[in-house]
């Protein structure tokens, strides 16, 4: 998880580097091109037979909201504060919990919602509408936010029948072409240095997600929230370095506030996960003696 965050926020400062040539767009479709080359050696030793899916038009359109959150996120890097864009990212389980709520049907109680709304004090005071400081690209990744939870709750429906590394090689197959389109309306052909910080861009995005999906594999989803936050630090400390940000102090507090937020949710999650008796003859906890 530790090496997910890190490389999360090292690609983050690639696309910040790739947009003094290219448009975020275009990013977007290196970033696609690139980290699906990453994938290869996985459907190689797999086969074809890890893309059979009755579910392909459910994948495009899951691929299409992603879409729409990657561009709007890419935007967002580009335009805003490295450290602002990342930590209104970090919305996104608060908007996964409400959309668990609508479309899942899922419970969620009052200590729960109190969190999520304690989370969205957070977001208002990165935003801050009404003030001097308020843009409309903060609003952006806001869309990002709201576009990734969309996401996040559609493989809730594709995990249960589908492979995760299928999940993965499919959304990047379909992204290739799907960003190819809004990157050929300001396409501008990479030159010199740039070339390296959308390779980078893409290979570190997919070993990350890799590593992501791995860390929640072994390890409590609750643990490992926390260490999330480390991509913020990445982010503050090279928009500081290479690009002479200075840390809003609200930028702070704000993603303080969201943080503790999501490592509550987390936390309650797994504990009711854990006080939910599980039926031994649907899905025992351990093998039983034949």
């Amino acid at each position: 998880m530790v090496l997910a965050m890190v490389l999360f926020g090292i690609m983050a400062v690639c696309i910040r580097l790739a947009s003094a040539q290219l448009h975020a767009f275009e990013i977007a479709f290196f970033r696609n091109f690139f980290g699906f080359l990453v994938l290869v050696p996985i459907l190689a030793r797999h086969g074809p037979s890890l893309l059979r899916t009755n579910k392909i038009g459910f994948y495009i359109v899951r691929c299409l909201v992603g879409m729409v959150s990657m561009l709007a996120g890419f935007w967002a890097i580009v335009n805003l504060p490295l450290a602002q864009a990342i930590a209104l990212s970090y919305s996104t389980p608060l908007f996964v919990t409400i959309g668990a709520v609508i479309v899942l049907g899922e419970i969620v109680r009052a200590r729960r919602w109190t969190a999520v709304i304690v989370g969205f004090l957070g977001v208002l005071v990165i935003v801050r509408p009404g003030s001097d400081a308020f843009t409309a690209a903060s609003l952006v990744a806001l869309l990002a936010a709201v576009a990734s939870a969309s996401v996040a709750i559609s493989i809730k429906f594709l995990s249960r029948s589908e492979h995760p590394d299928a999940i993965v090689i499919w959304t990047t197959l379909l992204w290739i072409p799907m960003s190819l389109v809004p990157a050929l309306a300001v396409w501008e052909m990479p030159a010199g240095i740039t070339w390296l910080w959308i390779v980078l861009a893409g290979v570190l995005g997919s070993t990350a997600h890799m590593c992501w999906t791995r860390a929640l594999k072994l390890g409590d989803a609750s643990l490992l929230t926390p260490i999330s936050f480390l991509q913020i630090i990445v982010v503050a400390i090279a928009g500081w370095l290479l690009f002479g940000e200075a840390l809003d102090r609200w930028t702070v507090l704000g993603a303080a506030i969201i943080f503790g937020s999501n490592v509550y949710i987390a936390r309650r999650e797994a504990r009711l996960a854990r006080q939910t008796v599980t039926d031994p003859e649907i899905n025992p906890e351990t093998p039983t003696p034949r």
